[in-house]
């Protein structure tokens, strides 16, 4: 799907947008010069409780980023985030700000894998993002991987905040790129910054910078042999030491795989998971999934 060149969508309630101290939604208007349209763009969502149902009280979009169509299942809302555009090129800049508010239960999943281009601009492309989840909220995030091509240069940065009493399941990938045409590893350069804080405290830093001409990613202490790396967070009281042990048993079953599955803390479990194929890092996510199930789905308002 395709937007239109040059038009933003802004839909709000007459309800208040109340600042979030840690990462904060302003609303204001597109301020872009033309140059910039489809290569810098920002996306903005608040999701609220109002009488029983979970609604999107405020959303903004910005093309290439899209907000597709809520799905609204009772309390719990799905929605599909949509990058219209072929993908990301280098000197792009995209930003989304997601905000749970208390009692809202939201899933969050992607359209499509996200494809990181090469081109001639001076900088990287640069992903940022940041999801607030307020007390008695819930985020459910399950994505597509993220495919950096030959040349590719790019950043990303991930921050997740989780207010004491908030839910989270967030699950990410990556491939080392088009595999099946010789392009494992063949990109510029990755950096990567996935940060979780939870009831205030900083309880997960994976800060790490892929650039297979400097340094091979096929280092055993590296990759190794795998294609595919992803993190689970969950955040529940699902997240429990009999809950990692089963994960990790059922994840030493399937082949190719490397994984590690562990509790941080109360009611905080993260996993990594590398793989060589994509069926068995595909079954690996499932597995943790399955294991940890998926708060939003949940019954309970």
């Amino acid at each position: 799907m395709r937007s239109w060149p040059g038009f933003a969508a802004s839909c709000c309630t007459s309800n208040p947008i109340t600042p979030s101290p840690h990462h904060p939604i302003i609303p204001s208007p597109d301020a872009r010069p033309a140059c910039d349209v489809g290569r810098r763009a920002r996306l903005e969502l608040v999701f609220a409780y109002r009488r029983g149902r979970t609604v999107l009280a405020h959303a903004y979009a910005e093309p290439p980023l899209r907000v597709g169509r809520l799905l609204d299942i009772g309390p719990i809302a799905q929605l599909i985030l949509v990058c219209s555009g072929p993908g990301v090129l280098a000197g792009d800049r995209l930003e989304q700000r997601v905000r749970v508010e208390r009692g809202a239960r939201v899933l969050l999943v992607s359209q499509a894998a996200l494809q990181v281009h090469p081109a001639e601009a001076a900088g990287p492309a640069l992903l940022d993002s940041s999801y607030d989840v307020e007390p008695d909220g819930t985020l459910d995030c399950f994505w597509d991987p993220l495919i950096p091509f030959a040349d590719a240069r790019l950043k990303q940065r991930i921050a997740l905040q989780v207010a004491e009493g908030g839910r989270l399941f967030w699950s990410d990938a990556l491939m080392s790129g088009r595999v099946a045409r010789g392009e494992a590893w063949r990109f510029a350069s990755l950096g990567h910054e996935l940060r979780a804080v939870v009831g205030g405290r900083l309880q997960y830093l994976e800060r790490y910078t892929i650039s297979p001409d400097t340094r091979s990613p096929w280092h055993p202490w590296s990759t190794a042999a795998a294609n595919y790396i992803g993190t689970t967070i969950v955040c529940s009281d699902e997240s429990t030491a009999v809950r990692v042990g089963e994960a990790q048993d059922r994840l030493t079953s399937i082949g190719g795989l490397q994984a590690g599955v562990d509790c941080l803390a109360p009611n905080l479990a993260v996993g990594r998971l590398l793989a060589e194929r994509g069926p068995d890092f595909v079954a690996a996510r499932l597995t943790l999934r399955n294991v940890f199930g998926r708060p939003a789905l949940r019954r309970g308002p």
